[in-house]
């Protein structure tokens, strides 16, 4: 058995998928990997032309999706502290973004909602428009005053400093400190027509390789490396400890009511369709 999968080149989730990818599970499918970003990822989820068996997604795409995917509980990235940065030329606050420019790496990512639940709280009257970039051509739009924020993620939270630019909000704090709940932000889904026997061997799967990983770090480093478009060896490792935690292994009680919190918080201010009750349910 051979499946196609997607998922980032960032070093999360070369670090989960790595024994995987490389036949170090017994038991497991082969992989077909393709390297894409998460935003080309949830448009091949939401066009549902696409031809992979398993994607990874933002959370924030699940409602468009969940019929023909089902979540894994296993594999993705949730977390606490970890959470998207609002970032600016010049210090200030929340109350400064008023009719400003905000860059986005995607307005299907978890990030977006986060920041628009953010906003609706925090911003008087709300942003002004909202540009959609690449993650890695945000800093430099913000340093070169293109635009007059912008919304960051994965290892941007270490190294925004040397752009010279300020962290005026961290989308996680207020998250974690209205809800007690850790951040959702990449799923792992796979489709149903796989079956449910497939299915669980996926989530099976994708569990111990994450399992290897942890004993073994040193394994996954060539990888993790290869892939990390010349990352800092110690901002990969900060970023795979950061995104790589429990909820990885396993969603948990407390996984599930995050998701399910932060989807349902976004589709009581319209920015996604309501979920069912066992839309989230695991085979």
């Amino acid at each position: 058995m051979q499946l196609k999968i997607a998922y980032s080149p960032c070093p999360n989730d070369t670090f989960v998928f790595d024994a995987w990818a490389h036949g170090r599970v017994p038991g497991a499918p082969r992989l077909d990997v393709t390297f894409a970003d998460i935003d080309v990822t949830n448009g091949w989820a939401e066009g549902g032309a696409d031809d992979h068996d398993v994607l990874k997604v933002s959370y924030a795409v699940l409602p468009w999706i969940l019929d023909e995917y089902a979540l894994l509980p296993c594999g993705g990235a949730l977390g606490r502290g970890c959470g998207p940065l609002v970032l600016t030329r010049e210090p200030g606050s929340g109350a400064d973004l008023a009719g400003k420019t905000v860059a986005v790496p995607s307005e299907r990512s978890t990030a977006y909602l986060l920041f628009r639940l953010w906003a609706a709280e925090t911003v008087p009257g709300g942003v002004g428009e909202v540009v959609v970039l690449p993650f890695h051509e945000i800093m430099p739009a913000v340093r070169d005053g293109k635009v007059d924020a912008g919304l960051v993620i994965h290892e941007a939270r270490f190294t925004y400093a040397s752009y010279g630019l300020h962290r005026l909000a961290d989308m996680g704090e207020h998250w974690e400190s209205t809800t007690g709940l850790p951040i959702p932000l990449g799923a792992i889904v796979a489709r149903r027509s796989l079956g449910e026997e497939a299915l669980r061997l996926l989530a099976d799967s994708a569990r111990r390789s994450v399992r290897m990983a942890w004993d073994d770090p040193e394994v996954s480093r060539p990888y993790v490396m290869e892939h990390a478009q010349e990352m800092d060896p110690k901002v990969a490792d900060q970023h795979i400890g950061l995104y790589v935690n429990e909820f990885t292994a396993d969603l948990g009680e407390d996984g599930y009511a995050a998701v399910r919190g932060l989807l349902t918080r976004a589709a009581a201010e319209g920015l996604v369709p309501p979920l069912g009750p066992d839309a989230l349910a695991f085979p």
